[in-house]
């Protein structure tokens, strides 16, 4: 595998290039956002690592760069940032995944290698196309984002999930067992009743986007184009 570690610390791009290299991942290394751009487009990494807090152009705007041009290689965040606030601009603007600092070698691995999997299987041509625009929104499959018109709309990774649910399955209601298992996998602690104050966050943000979150009773949910 082909990492690029965009990472303006010399002592963390020495130890990855080490450490990785152990582990047959070959560490291709940048330092300067500015440069970020080139070597991307020239090496055609299979991931990118991409922390950001880095000089002349944060991670952010190299991010929002490459997805411009149409890189679609997948993205993990390292930084120091570890709010909700700053892994929702990230996954918004693209990222794939997010690994805050400090973090064990043998996650980082593990997080690298899956995203990897998962762009080999759903990349090629003979992928399937992406869920229609529902009203004013539409998915971009590239950067997994969601758009109204040409903003990206801002959504915890819980409604986003919900969210790309309900676009993947139009003019058919989800119910809320299933919702509940792709917002919440794994969280056994997690109430069952929270599903429904996920619905409640994402249908005050879908106002005035021209598409309506709609209750049907006893069926679950579904997404439709307001009249």
């Amino acid at each position: 595998m082909k990492l690029l570690l965009v990472e303006d610390d010399p002592t963390m791009q020495t130890t990855l290039q080490r450490t990785l290299g152990r582990r047959r991942i070959d560490v291709r290394v940048c330092g300067d956002g500015a440069l970020a751009l080139a070597q991307w487009q020239a090496l055609e990494p299979d991931v990118v690592a991409l922390d950001l807090n880095l000089p002349n152009l944060d991670g952010l705007q190299v991010l929002a760069q490459a997805r411009a041009a149409g890189l679609r290689t997948p993205v993990l965040l390292l930084t120091a940032r570890g709010t909700v606030g700053d892994r929702i601009v990230g996954l918004n603007a693209g990222a794939d995944d997010y690994l805050p600092k400090p973090f064990d070698l043998d996650e980082l691995e593990a997080r690298l290698r899956a995203l990897r999997r998962r762009h080999q299987q759903h990349d090629g041509s003979d992928a399937p196309p992406g869920p229609p625009p529902v009203g004013g929104l539409r998915y971009e499959g590239a950067s997994g984002a969601i758009y109204h018109r040409a903003e990206v709309l801002e959504l915890t990774p819980r409604e986003l999930a919900l969210l790309k649910a309900l676009m993947t399955n139009p003019g058919h209601a989800v119910t809320k067992e299933r919702l509940f298992e792709l917002v919440f996998p794994g969280e056994a602690d997690v109430q069952y009743e929270a599903i429904e104050v996920v619905v409640y966050r994402l249908r005050k943000k879908l106002v005035g986007t021209g598409t309506a979150l709609m209750t049907l009773r006893g069926l679950g949910y579904l997404l439709r184009e307001e009249p």
